[in-house]
C-alpha cells in the first residue's frame, strides 16, 4: 500500500519584519482544525482535546501549548503549535461534531510590541485598545481585503491567522502598518 505524506512548508518563505515598535513575525508550521458541533457536545469535545473549548463570544482557552478560538456559536478554531494529531484525539469522540484538519490552508503571524495594535488597525477595522480588545478576546475580520483571525496573546503580542495564499498580502499590511506606527 503506497502512503503519501504531505510536508508542511513556510508560505513563501517569509520572514520577521516590522520596525523598533512593532516586529512581525511569520509563525513556524502548526496543527490546526476547524471544529463545528453543537452545545451539548462541548464538554466531551474539550476532555478529548484537553481544552476547554470557550463558549462566550469573542473568546479564547489555551492549555499546554493548545489553543481554542471561538468563531461562531458552534464554530472554533484549534491551534496546537506542538504538532499533535487533533484529529487522532477526536477519532474516538462519540458526540456529533465535524472537525476538518486546515493545518495547510492557514498560517499564521506574530505582531509584538509597544505598537502592535497600531500596526494591525493600518488596515483592520477592530478596535483593538485594551478595554475593548483584552488580552483572550479573538475575532474573525479584515485585514485590507483579506479576512483574517486577530488574537490577543498578551498585553503587547498579537497571533494574526489568515489563509497561507493571502499570507504575502497579509505581511505586506502589516508591515506597512508597522512601518506607519514606528513614524
Amino acid at each position: 500500500m503506497l502512503e503519501a505524506q504531505a510536508t508542511r512548508t513556510l508560505p513563501q518563505k517569509l520572514s520577521a519584519s516590522g520596525s523598533g515598535t512593532a516586529s512581525v513575525t511569520p509563525l513556524q508550521p502548526m496543527t490546526r482544525l476547524s471544529l463545528r458541533a453543537d452545545a451539548d457536545a462541548v464538554a466531551t469535545l474539550s476532555k478529548a482535546l484537553g481544552v476547554t473549548l470557550p463558549t462566550a463570544p469573542l473568546t479564547s482557552a489555551e492549555k499546554d501549548g493548545r489553543a481554542a478560538l471561538w468563531l461562531g456559536p458552534d464554530e472554533w478554531l484549534l491551534i496546537d503549535a506542538s504538532g499533535a494529531d487533533m484529529m487522532a484525539l477526536l477519532a474516538g469522540v462519540n458526540v456529533l461534531h465535524s472537525a476538518t484538519d486546515v493545518s495547510h490552508r492557514n498560517t499564521g503571524f506574530e505582531v509584538k510590541g509597544p505598537m502592535a495594535a497600531a500596526a494591525i488597525n493600518a488596515a483592520c477595522p477592530l478596535d483593538l485598545r485594551d478595554t475593548a480588545f483584552p488580552v483572550g478576546k479573538c475575532a474573525r475580520t479584515v485585514l485590507g481585503k483579506i479576512e483574517v483571525i486577530v488574537w490577543k496573546k498578551s498585553a503587547d503580542t498579537f497571533h494574526v491567522e489568515c489563509w497561507r495564499s493571502f499570507s504575502t498580502y497579509a505581511l505586506g499590511m502589516l508591515n506597512e502598518g508597522a512601518s506607519d506606527a514606528a513614524a
